[in-house]
């Protein structure tokens, strides 16, 4: 299973014909001839840019892609790890792009909650839809942004009405067969005083085969909405990975993103949150564990647009072998977002010689009244830890997820969900090899 139009590739004339089997709205199809135009005028990003100049993506090959294929029917789903004891209210699966299976309790559905396949979902609610798609991500931010604009496919919508309030959590899986490729784009909507919680995750067929993920994510929290958003990414080591993901949250709204970076061979990573309306709240989780040559660049934004908001990063990495992670943060405070306040933190743990962090936060404050601070750190286990650990029988392996556990336990403690603390502990420790 070649996974790819390898003939054809990401081409007018591939986005003409496959536009033709499919049944859209003339708006969508226009905006996605839009987006392909900046598709084609805007160039490929390269390390003289800031924003890319730690990230080396000459290794990529855009041509040995194209618009996804269906897998093989002998493809056999990699098992899920956030809902392990987890009554579900709903969940959606995709494979390269394709809707697989999706599924709702039927008492929400009765409420009109909407849940499953964008491309399903979208004949039929277009004029629901169609004001909030695209009103977050762009397709003219660069060029992975318009490719993924242009071609998008599959995908999850979660859009929930004013006042329902989803009391089990809903799941969102999402594979790639080997060599295959994944365009798909999420869209989370709740409207005023809703609640939901949203697990999603992905996963590779194959750990070691090749594939492309280009994707999007966008949350739209209204006015004294909750939501909780969990983004587990668990693509295989020959994934490459790239996202722009944005929250906007309005006024008195609040939102609990985690995100869990495990998987891919290279990820570059947008994720943007703004506080759009008065008493808004974000909070930001961030675990990513990097081994082999993995690559994880992961840029966030904290965009204080109103008044009296809040926002609280937490980012944390450990990295072993030969891998890499950037982390580059910024807090950008509007001058009419007085009283914010605002905060970042991201600690790195490097359990090998040869790996490396790069720790980069920033503040951008145009008001006067506000408290916005920041702080990074990138260190190495003590031997000392490593010692006391082994005087008391430990093995150097136990030891060495002994400490990784507890540096990342400060991120699990703010992690309201069980069952992803546990997915979370549990897959990082399976990955950590002895310190040496």
């Amino acid at each position: 299973m070649s996974g790819t139009l390898t003939e054809s590739g990401f081409t007018r004339t591939a986005l003409a014909n496959w536009l033709q089997t499919r049944q859209e709205p003339d708006w969508l199809r226009r905006a996605r001839c839009e987006a392909l135009d900046a598709y084609e005028r805007l160039s490929w990003p390269d390390r003289k840019q800031e924003e890319w100049m730690r990230t080396d993506i000459r290794g990529f090959r855009i041509e040995e892609f194209g618009i996804p294929e269906p897998a093989d029917a002998d493809f056999a789903l990699p098992p899920a790890l956030l809902t392990a004891g987890v009554e579900l209210g709903g969940r959606d699966i995709v494979v390269n792009s394709m809707p697989v299976r999706s599924e709702l309790d039927s008492h929400w559905a009765r409420q009109g909650v909407l849940f499953g396949s964008l491309d399903r979902l979208l004949p039929d609610h277009e004029e629901l839809l169609r004001p909030h798609l695209g009103r977050a991500v762009r397709g003219d931010i660069d060029k992975f942004a318009a490719l993924q604009a242009a071609f998008w496919s599959g995908g999850t919508l979660l859009y929930v009405p004013r006042g329902v309030v989803i009391d089990r959590p809903l799941h969102i899986f999402s594979a790639i067969a080997p060599g295959g490729v994944d365009l798909g784009r999420t869209l989370v909507v709740l409207e005023e005083g809703a609640e939901a919680t949203l697990l999603a995750e992905t996963a590779a067929g194959d750990d070691a085969a090749g594939g492309l993920h280009c994707g999007a994510i966008e949350l739209l929290v209204g006015p004294q909405a909750r939501l909780r958003y969990v983004n587990l990414q668990n693509w295989g080591k020959g994934v490459w990975h790239f996202a722009h993901q944005k929250a906007m949250v309005d006024r008195g709204g609040s939102l609990q993103w985690t995100i869990g970076a495990l998987g891919s061979r290279l990820a570059k990573v947008n994720q943007h949150v703004a506080l759009v309306g008065d008493g808004a709240e974000v909070q930001v989780n961030g675990a990513m564990f990097t081994e082999g040559r993995q690559h994880l660049s992961y840029h966030t934004l904290q965009h204080h647009q109103a008044a009296s908001c809040r926002s609280d990063l937490l980012y944390k990495g450990a990295l072993q072998d030969k891998s890499r992670i950037v982390w580059r943060g910024m807090i950008h405070v509007d001058r009419a977002a007085q009283k914010t306040d605002g905060y970042q933190r991201d600690d790195n743990l490097v359990l090998s010689d040869t790996a490396r962090a790069d720790s980069i936060p920033g503040l951008e404050i145009l008001a006067d009244d506000v408290r916005c601070t920041h702080g990074a750190t990138i260190g190495r286990v003590d031997d000392e830890l490593i010692f006391y650990c082994l005087t008391r029988g430990l093995t150097r392996k136990e030891a060495s997820r002994m400490i990784v556990a507890g540096f990342f336990q400060q991120v699990f403690d703010r992690i309201t969900i069980p069952s992803v603390r546990e997915a979370l502990g549990e897959a990082i420790g399976r990955r950590v090899r002895e310190y040496q």
